[in-house]
């Protein structure tokens, strides 16, 4: 049987009516990135879900002699033409009585066909739990339990329901009254987010089950739901998942009903007041589970008949006429549209302007020999975008201590803005990686996305449409007016992914050090050069962290690679597993990158209480057939960062660098010399080098090794990968006990970074350096000159004087011991005020001219450390 989620959803013209009740609370954004948007209300609501499946939607009956033509299901009757629908007061009684009988019988129907449905999901419940107590069970009393969850209760409250209303319409007069019976069901409504909440979970758990169990299979497979009293058909096969969909669709359906049933009531009727509080509970519960239910049985049906369904869609950056553009696009059953959303006046409904569309049936992905190099584009430096993330951040703490000091006021809304802004700003010019699409008649585009897992899911699901028996077409200007005007009611995505847009009883997500541990895969068909990509989510979109090594010729690769990334905001840890591919035949002229085939991808939520533990918490993701099977553990920005002394008198971690320069009788210590000298060798051209995450693991082999002084370690150096050696020489910094520049210096460095005169400030900052200890002063330029000639080489590692500072300036200066700032302390603390002034005192020292350590002990100027 075709799955529920694929099947056509034709839609009624007149059921726009309803929307007009609703704040949808839509937030305006100028999607050309020309225009400062708006930030929206936080009073503004969520739009209600509402399907609009033939089982489900309210459609009123308009039959002619034929008895009811044009019906699709057993439940589904005739749509009432648009002019056909009014206001009770509008009307003479007689014929609003009518139409409120009409409304009433063709609900009475569907709510008849929906208990057969729910009796028909409880049939094998019963035999079911007979044999979970057997030798030889179906399933568990668990399973049970978990897939028939509150459809008893369910059941029961509409048996009550259609039983007191059903003679009320068959003995149907003016007298009659019914707005008790609805304004009962409305506040019985709980149980429903009780099976909401569990909705999930339950259609997991009998997939599970079908696929280990073979009877199980055949139940849900075939259940047999009973027809209406008058239809020819005594019974229709429906699947589980199909019947499990039902209860979500009916609470959609009784709003509609009850909206209609307003709209046919006069308002001095006895009805009229419990019939508004009966739709105020729907809506207000509509709302309050909009969320969770599956937002992509949707539909929308064109002037011709043609039933186009939502399969997905989502903010994505074009790049269009030379610049980047935020666009809006859905994909449909059958056409690919590109969209943005309108500015208009306050009070004015939203609407989309569609930019291009494309059937799928033209739709192709160019090959790599087909395509044509992509323009220009113009990439933000790394700096630059650093810089906004640093802003971002810095106003999301002041955003808190706003709420802490005054709540709302209108300092805030202003900084909201501001940050929403930035965000924006950041969002539009982050992207890097191209996905093209090409039409056959010649027509193409370009997005950039950030994140390969995204390109994978856009490109599979429209793979995937294409499979089937597609026509191509081009719609009219009614016809493109009528699917355009659709996206603002279908769409999934509501607001641009910016962290200044969730609501504050939003998990702000987390912030710190993710450790994780590549195991192993299983489940590949033949062998493979094998290896492991990790994104997280950071400032609202995702971005890659970590890759592990290739492991070839394999169909179980064991990677057992640790890699510790670091958490801005997140909420989420994606994997993706990747086939290497050596071919340089298989160049993508858009980025100049081989393009290696993706195997599987999977996505995990990130639990504080589950990783924030001592101990690693071990898991699985499945990914087409695929297991990777992986830990993790999460430390927080603080103790990742706090500087521990070590309690071994040898070794070179955690001990004081006069005392490792004293006992190597050396002005540098011998770790920072060979790290250096290694990176200088063959890392210096290295995409990334010090952000790339090294192998944990063979950073931690690298510094036993040089805790235990092993003579093999030139050998190690030589093997080992750069990015581990240049992870070893951060970490070697950021465990000394304490901070290369001191923690006595610490504060006058902070306020020397602020003073706004230059000379006043050259000043003072020589002056610090030549505070320093001269094992420390030392080391530090040797590593600051180490640093200058890694930026020099930008244009090939992507890493400027910037990004090499916002990677060492916490390492290289942040104190021993940090005093908690009260209730300021926050999580999202990662880019403080203290943070961003380290950056800046070791950009400072990066971007001066060359600093010799024999002139700054020559000059004979004394200043007070005290700025």
């Amino acid at each position: 049987m075709e799955p529920l989620s694929q099947r056509g959803l034709p839609r009624l013209s007149w059921i726009d009516t309803l929307y007009s009740n609703f704040n949808y609370g839509t937030e305006e954004y100028d999607a050309e990135g020309n225009e400062e948007p708006k930030v929206p209300s936080s009073s503004s609501e969520t739009m209600p879900y509402i399907d609009e499946s033939p089982t489900m939607s309210p459609q009123l009956s308009a039959r002619g002699q034929d008895g009811g033509r044009g019906r699709e299901g057993p439940e589904s009757v005739s749509p009432t033409p648009p002019d056909g629908l009014g206001t009770g007061s509008d009307r003479d009684a007689g014929k609003g009585v009518d139409m409120r009988r009409l409304v009433l019988k063709d609900f009475l129907t569907s709510e008849e066909m929906y208990i057969n449905q729910l009796e028909a999901l409880l049939l094998p419940m019963k035999p079911l739990k007979a044999t979970a107590t057997t030798s030889q069970p179906v399933l568990t009393i668990q399973q049970i339990e978990t897939i028939f969850y509150k459809i008893q209760d369910i059941f029961e409250i509409h048996k009550e329901f259609y039983d007191s209303l059903s003679p009320q319409v068959k003995n149907w007069d003016s007298s009659v009254t019914v707005g008790h019976l609805f304004q009962k069901l409305s506040s019985q409504l709980g149980v429903y987010k009780a099976f909401v909440d569990n909705y999930k979970i339950a259609l997991e758990t009998a997939e599970k089950c079908s696929q280990s169990n073979n009877q199980f299979q055949k139940i849900s497979e075939e259940l047999k739901v009973k027809g209406p009293k008058d239809s020819k058909e005594s019974h229709t096969s429906v699947t589980m998942e199909a019947l499990l969909y039902k209860p979500i669709n009916r609470v959609t359906r009784s709003t509609l009903v009850l909206h209609d049933l307003l709209k046919h009531t006069p308002s001095d009727h006895p009805d009229y007041p419990l019939l508004q509080d009966a739709l105020r509970i729907a809506q207000n519960f509509l709302s309050s589970i909009n969320e969770d239910i599956d937002p992509r049985r949707t539909a929308v049906t064109t002037p011709k008949g043609e039933t186009r369904q939502l399969v997905k869609d989502g903010f994505l950056v074009e790049l269009a006429e030379g610049s980047r553009k935020l666009r809006h696009v859905f994909l449909f059953t059958d056409v690919l549209l590109c969209a943005k959303l309108k500015k208009t006046g306050a009070g004015k409904h939203q609407q989309y302007e569609c930019k291009w569309y494309m059937p799928l049936a033209e739709l192709v992905f160019p090959s790599l020999e087909e395509s044509d190099p992509c323009p220009h584009v113009h990439a933000m430096p790394d700096h630059d975008l650093e810089d906004m993330k640093i802003k971002i951040s810095s106003m999301k703490n002041e955003v808190q201590k706003e709420k802490a000091n005054k709540g709302q006021s209108r300092a805030m809304e202003r900084l909201k803005k501001k940050m929403f802004d930035n965000e924006f700003w950041l969002l539009l010019n982050s992207p890097s990686i191209p996905f093209r699409i090409h039409n056959r008649n010649g027509k193409s585009y370009l997005f950039l996305l950030s994140s390969d897992y995204e390109r994978s899911e856009w490109r599979e699901a429209i793979q995937k449409l294409q499979k089937k028996d597609l026509q191509t077409f081009v719609l009219s200007s009614v016809e493109l007016q009528v699917l355009t005007g659709s996206c603002f009611k279908l769409r999934t995505v509501h607001s641009i992914p910016v962290t200044s847009n969730k609501d504050d009883d939003e998990p702000p997500g987390m912030y710190g050090f993710l450790h994780v541990i590549v195991h192993s895969a299983k489940g590949f068909k033949q062998s493979a050069n094998l290896y492991c990509t990790l994104e997280v989510d950071s400032f609202g979109f995702f971005v890659s962290k970590a890759k592990t090594r290739v492991f070839r010729d394999t169909t179980e690769p064991q990677w057992n690679e640790e890699f510790e990334i670091e958490l801005e905001g997140s909420q989420s840890l994606r994997i993706l597993c990747y086939e290497k591919c050596y071919d340089k035949s298989k160049l993508n002229k858009d980025n100049n990158e081989i393009v290696d085939r993706i195997m599987g991808k999977g996505q995990v939520q990130l639990d504080p209480q589950t990783v924030q533990t001592k101990n690693w918490h071990m898991d699985v993701i499945e990914m087409n057939g695929i297991k990777v099977e992986f830990s993790m553990k999460f430390t927080s920005r603080d103790l990742s960062l706090k500087r521990t002394p070590s309690k071994k008198q040898t070794g070179v971690f955690g001990v004081k660098i006069s005392v490792v320069t004293k006992r190597e009788r050396s002005k540098v210590p011998y770790i920072v010399r060979q790290c250096v000298e290694e990176v200088e060798k063959r890392g210096i051209d290295e995409v990334g080098i010090y952000r790339i995450s090294g192998v944990a693991t063979d950073i931690q082999a690298l510094k036993a090794a040089f805790d235990s002084n092993n003579k093999d370690i030139l050998v190690m150096l030589s093997d080992m990968d750069i990015n581990a050696i240049a992870g070893t020489l951060k970490l070697y910094f950021r465990e000394l006990p304490e901070p290369l520049l001191t923690d006595r210096l610490y504060l006058a460095f902070m306020e020397g970074i602020a003073v706004s005169d230059p000379l006043a400030k050259e000043n003072c900052m020589m002056h610090l350096l030549r505070s320093l200890p001269d094992p420390n002063l030392i080391t530090f330029l040797f590593l600051l000159e180490h640093l200058k000639r890694v930026a020099e080489k930008e244009p090939v590692n992507k890493m400027s004087l910037h990004n090499l500072a916002t990677v060492f300036g916490p390492t290289l200066l942040r104190p021993s011991e940090v005093e908690s700032k009260g209730g300021l302390s926050l999580a999202s603390d990662i880019w403080s005020h203290d943070v961003m002034a380290q950056v800046q005192v070791l950009l400072y020292y990066l971007q001066h001219s060359p600093i010799s350590f024999a002139e700054l002990k020559r000059n004979t100027l004394y200043f007070s450390t005290d700025v």
